[in-house]
């Protein structure tokens, strides 16, 4: 079996710090450059991440603000 991709393994975390309710609704989620020196990734690998956990409706992103934990 395959390696998962980098960007799937980053949305997992963020996913389980979510549904373990340590990212909490409303919680800002690290900057693209604060995740990228925590999984030694680049920005895209980052930006593919939090738009699979967008389309999944668990963030939203805020112009120019940074990416929350969307309300359940």
């Amino acid at each position: 079996m395959p390696a998962k991709a980098k960007w799937a393994l980053i949305a997992d975390g963020i996913r389980a710090q979510i549904k373990s309710g340590e990212l909490a609704p409303g919680d800002k989620l690290p900057s693209t450059s604060e995740l990228c020196r925590q999984h030694d990734v680049s920005a895209i690998v980052v930006r593919q991440a939090i738009n699979a956990l967008k389309v999944e409706g668990l963030v939203e992103g805020v112009g120019g603000v940074g990416v929350f934990v969307a309300e359940r």
